[in-house]
Order: C-alpha cells, then structure tokens, then sequence
C-alpha cells in the first residue's frame, strides 16, 4: 500500500529583486500568479495535504489564493529552507511521502513529479538535479567514487574544486516525512549564511545509507525559478513557446508562433487558423475551422465551427455560433450569444444580448440588453438607449425586422417581426409587426437664412 502524499510548498521569499510589495509569489504568469501553477502540478498529483509556508507580505497571500483546502503556516522569522520545512513538519502525516516545492518555480510538470514520487514510496529520497553549464549561485551535488550522491555543497560554501561541479541542486525532492523530521531536527546555521538549509539533509541521509536517488526533468526551463522582472518575462516567453508548440502539434496553424498569448486554457478543433498577436484569457474555446484575425482578444469564449474573427475584435464572456463572421473592430461583451450565421460588423459593440440566426449588425451600431430574432438587418449607427440612468431596460425585435440607420430604441421597447423602422427615428412606443414606423421630424428650409460670419478683431 502506497504512503499518502503531502506536499510543501515554499512561498515565504520577500523577491527583493522584483522591487515590488507584492509577494513574489502572486506575481503572474501566462495570466496565473506564479505559485497558481506550482499548486495546479500539486494538485494532478492528488495530494492528501498540500501546506504552503509563508512570510513576506503576512496574510496577503492566503487571503489571494483563497483555498481552503491548503494548510497554511507562517515562517517568522525567516531562517532558511530547512527551518522553513521545519515549520510545517507539525501539520504533516509522520507516515506521508513530503513533496517539496517551491512558489516561484512556475513551470515544473506533474509528470516529472510523479516520478519523484514514485521512487520516494519506496523508502529512498528522490531529489532533482539538473546539469547547467554555467551553474553560478546553485548548490552543487556531490557525489562519492561511486558518483553516488552523497551531499549538497551551496555556492557560497564551496571550494573552487567543488565550483567547478555542474549538476546542480533544483532544491526539489520526495523523501519520507519520518526520516525528514529526524533530520531537520539536527541541522545546524553554522554556514556562510547563517541560515538552516534544507539541503543538509541529503548529507544526513547518505549517512544513513538511504537510497539518494537522483532525477532529471525533461527540460531546464522546468526547474527554472523567478527572482527578477527579467526572469518572469524570460519565463512567461518559455511558457508562450511551450504552448504554442503544443498547438502546432495537434494541428492548429498559427500564423507565427512567438505572437500569441495564452492566460488560461485555450482548446481548439481541426483546422483552425490563428493570426498574429492574439490574446486568449481564461477559458476559451474553438471549434473546426474558425479563423481569428490578427490583434484579436477573446476571454471566456466558446467559439462553435466555421465562425470568422476579423482584426482587432475584443470579445469576452459570449457564445459565437457556428457560421458567424465577428469584425474588424468589433466589441463582443459578456451575457451575449449570437446564432448561427449573424453577421456583427465594424465599430458595432453588443451587450447582453441574443442575435438571432443570419441577423446583421454590420456598423457603428450598439446593442445592449435585447433579444434580436433571426433574419434582422440593424442599420449603420443604430442603437438600443437600454440605460436610463438609474436601471436598465430590455429591447425586443422580432424576426425579420430591419432597423433603419442612426435609430434610437428607447428600452423597454418591442419591434414586431417583419416591422420597418425608418432611418432616423426614435422609437419609444412599441412598433407593429409587419408595419412601418417612423418617428422623426419633417425637414424645414429656412428661406433666405444667413450664416454667421465670424467678427473682425480691431487691429486686423
């Protein structure tokens, strides 16, 4: 029977080099804070407990998490990695295997953790190492004649012979909690830094003849922590690559590959088409065939097949239907759902609404809290006045109607199916079906008026 999983994760670090009060670890990539992904790794793992040590910043960062579910513990004052894992030692399983993470390494896999483990069920300490050719400000591993491991040297405790090692500590590991709380409770601060490192214990272990197994992630980039602006950035272009040749991979074309952004989850059908610097947040989906222009931005979308995005289109919180052609320039807002086959154009922005089957709004028009039947033509720079300053209001036009240019519909107000509405109007009252209504003033001419002409400043 396999031990139960506890993970630690370790998020107390002020990141002084972030220049920032935020806690390092709430700092985000690809649009999630950077321990968001170290617990979305924990969490494919199917931990029994996940406890999040952490310090800078007090209570900020578990009240922005926001899972109750995690074991949170405070690490004050801060005395190093070892004391930090001492802190959590207390609300952990004495019979678990310890998964021990850290907050601002973003990009580990689950796949590379659960080999670790794996390896540590079996008694032994599973610890992940990397080879770096420039390895400067890494811990060193060490090993005997027998290039077991047999220790963890940091930097600024090595010797030039030891420097000149290059595999290199990632400072995660799997090892067994009881053996672990036997050793942090001898590790001493007698180092270059005077604080307790976690890495002692590896030393600790070899003593003991534990079985020091050591394990390679798949890429460097995994194990790859933020300490600087620059590293984040570095990290969250990683990130982009990571994603877009997944992408690739399942058949979606991408226009060029470095433009693109990904902050959450975006899936995609056959044959789909993605052009330059687009933007995907949170969920978003596309089915086959959809085509989305360049410069576009989509936030909790779902997309059904065949639609067409044109250029510049922002659309967040709506359900596009199969066939529809969304753009340029268009504005797509949360609570809308167009049918299929509805044509929104240029400059045009809806809200909250429903667009019924091969409708149009093709220009400069806006159309907000309405339901539109199918086959509506809605004329350039028309409009639903849905707000009257204190609630809004429901428009409703049935099938087949077409709404004239530069037309205001004053909520709440229906439109008949078939009914015409003459450009120009503003419609307050209810329009009949079948009929048309016009509501505008009769065009006067003024014989003989003059235009002003503007005064003469003295001196000129």
């Amino acid at each position: 029977m396999s031990a139960p999983l506890n993970v630690v994760i370790l998020a107390a670090g002020k990141g002084t080099r972030m220049h920032s009060d935020l806690p390092k670890v709430l700092h985000t990539l690809a649009g999630r804070p950077l321990i968001g992904h170290v617990l979305a790794a924990a969490d494919a793992l199917d931990p029994a407990r996940i406890c999040v040590v952490y310090g800078h910043g007090g209570d900020v960062l578990p009240q922005a998490v926001g899972r109750e579910d995690l074991v949170w513990v405070r690490q004050e004052p801060q005395l190093g990695t070892g004391h930090a894992v001492q802190q959590a030692m207390p609300r952990l399983d004495p019979a678990a295997v310890v998964l021990i993470l850290y907050g601002d390494v973003p990009l580990i896999r689950s796949e590379t953790l659960q080999e670790m483990v794996t390896l540590a069920q079996g008694g032994a300490v599973a610890l992940l190492t990397v080879r770096l050719a420039n390895p400067a400000g890494y811990g060193r591993i060490v090993r005997d004649a027998q290039g077991r491991v047999e220790r963890i040297v940091e930097h600024k405790d090595a010797s030039a012979e030891e420097l000149a090692l290059h595999e290199v500590n990632t400072g995660i590991m799997a090892l067994p909690a009881r053996q672990l709380g036997q050793w942090l409770a001898r590790l001493s601060n007698a180092n270059a830094q005077g604080e307790y490192y976690l890495t002692d214990v590896i030393a600790m272990a070899a003593a003991e003849q534990v079985p020091i197994l050591p394990c390679h992630p798949a890429a460097v980039w995994e194990v790859l922590g933020v300490n600087s602006r620059a590293q984040l950035a570095e990290l969250e272009r990683t990130h982009q690559h990571n994603l877009a040749e997944a992408l690739l991979a399942q058949g979606v074309t991408l226009l060029d590959p470095k433009r693109l952004d990904i902050r959450g989850e975006l899936a995609c059908g056959r044959d789909v088409i993605i052009d330059i610097n687009c933007l995907f947040e949170g969920r978003v989906s596309l089915a086959d065939g959809v085509r989305v222009g360049a410069h576009c931005v989509l936030k909790n979308v779902e997309v059904e097949a065949g639609v067409e995005i044109l250029p510049f289109t922002h659309i967040e919180g709506a359900r596009l239907g199969a066939g529809s052609r969304i753009g340029p320039y268009a504005r797509i807002r949360p609570g809308t759902e167009l049918a299929e086959a509805t044509h929104i154009g240029n400059f045009v922005e809806i809200k909250n609404s429903r667009i019924g089957h091969h409708s149009k709004v093709n220009h400069l028009s806006y159309v907000g809290d309405a339901t539109v039947g199918g086959k509506v033509n809605i004329g350039a720079g028309s409009i639903t006045a849905n707000y009257d300053g204190a609630n809004k209001h429901h428009t409703e036009i049935g099938d087949d109607a077409s709404i004239g240019s530069n037309c205001v519909l004053v909520a709440p107000v229906r439109v008949g199916a078939a009914a015409t509405i003459g450009a120009g109007s503003v419609i307050s009252k209810d329009a009949p079906a079948g009929e048309l209504t016009v509501a505008r003033a009769r065009a006067v001419t003024i014989p003989g008026w003059k235009r002003p002409v503007k005064k003469q400043k003295e001196g000129n």
